[in-house]
């Protein structure tokens, strides 16, 4: 295995094993799983959360439906990101319904098709950017012989009738976001993210039901810092809190 720190999410509630040199996660990630309502997610629904990474939207929505009868499972393509995974699940607990693979979802899968009521996923954020000089970020942060249109497609197709797919992108990729999911999914809420007031927002979150054709909505924007670059009560409430964004 390789070098890795001992890390934690959520005020000490979870822990992370990360790599030093390599991929780690980011406040998006714990963003991300607030954004799954627990009202929603019934006993023996299945998740899955697509490019894990080190586990961190997994791990974090594991603490918070731990007594929902569920499953968990994170695939990324990067098999030592998903021993330190393991690692992690198994050093919370976690392990009896939290597990992930090694998979490359370019490949013809061996996950079944259809049988996940939520995915949710933090997508590689370009296919152009220039590729990080550390070869794990690179493969976390740039599309490999890939596009977001190709990544969402499979997750809708990993998704039940009615399942819900929530992601995190950047704001640019809303054009392709919404093009994947035309005539696939609907109910659409598009959440901007902004850093501070005044600013563009530099991220957005999408979350999408498939197979229903509600119409699409822009939600309130979510500032997750003050003017003094302290995080917004908000961003509080679900870094250090574990709370849903929703509540």
């Amino acid at each position: 295995m390789r070098p890795y720190t001992n890390d934690y999410l959520l005020d000490k509630k979870v822990k992370i094993f990360q790599p030093v040199d390599g991929y780690r996660a980011s406040t998006d990630a714990v963003f991300l799983s607030s954004l799954l309502e627990s009202d929603k997610v019934r006993a023996g629904n299945a998740i899955l959360d697509v490019g894990s990474g080190t586990g961190a939207i997994s791990l974090c929505l594991a603490e918070r439906l731990k007594e929902k009868n569920i499953t968990i499972t994170g695939v990324d393509i990067q098999p030592d990101l998903v021993e330190l995974s393991n690692f992690s699940a198994a050093e919370n607990n976690f392990a009896d319904f939290l597990h992930y693979e090694h998979f490359d979802i370019r490949e013809k899968t061996t996950l079944p098709a259809g049988s996940y009521s939520f995915v949710i996923t933090n997508p590689p954020y370009s296919d152009h950017d220039m590729p990080s000089p550390n070869e794990s970020k690179q493969l976390a942060h740039n599309h490999q012989d890939f596009n977001l249109t190709g990544w969402l497609t499979f997750c809708l197709k990993m998704l039940k009738p009615k399942g819900y797919l929530l992601l995190i992108n950047r704001t640019e990729a809303i054009n392709e976001i919404l093009s994947a999911l035309q005539n696939k999914a609907g109910d659409v809420l598009i959440l901007p993210i902004y850093s501070k007031q005044g600013q563009n927002a530099k991220r957005v979150a999408v979350i999408a039901k498939k197979s229903a054709k509600g119409i699409t909505k822009i939600l309130p924007p979510f500032y997750t810092h003050n003017e003094d670059s302290s995080y917004t009560e908000k961003a509080q409430s679900i870094l250090r809190l574990g709370q849903e964004y929703f509540k």
